[in-house]
């Protein structure tokens, strides 16, 4: 089986697009993780967390951190890839895909979605469909290696 690869000049802009949208809500991202893993429970409660809040925030396991990490710079690399067309965009936007399911599934386990309600379980839902959408739309052949 032959594969061909269309040129990149030639492919939907709106996939260019995605991909810059995907730039800048993952950036967005970066700042939510740095605000996250340099939160205390001290800071939480006074940006208007309840205590029991902020212990679960701030009492979650580390491999919870490193999916949120792995999701959000996966999800950074994967759209600059992918404004690139380079080939390995799908493949690092699946990662950041699965990073985010761990972590949804982190969420729900950990009592996060409990203690934060369901504004938390939207938000995260939220994420884990842009991650989806994100790779869903990489191209399964790009023509730039």
């Amino acid at each position: 089986m032959t594969t061909t690869f269309t040129p990149a000049a030639s492919q939907p802009r709106w996939i260019t697009g995605a991909a810059l949208a995907g730039i800048g809500w993952n950036i967005f991202g970066l700042v939510q993780f740095a605000t996250s893993v340099t939160a205390t429970a001290d800071s939480l409660v006074a940006s208007g967390l309840s205590p029991e809040q902020a212990a679960v925030m701030t009492g979650y396991p580390a491999w919870m951190t490193a999916a949120f990490f792995f999701g959000v710079t996966g999800g950074l690399i994967g759209s600059l890839l992918l404004a690139l067309r380079h080939r390995f965009a799908r493949s690092v936007l699946l990662a950041s895909l699965l990073a985010y399911v761990a972590l949804w599934i982190g969420d729900a386990v950990h009592g996060v979605f409990a203690a934060m309600g369901a504004a938390q379980v939207a938000i995260l839902t939220t994420v884990v469909a842009i991650a989806a959408a994100l790779f869903a739309i990489a191209p399964r052949n790009s023509p730039r290696a």
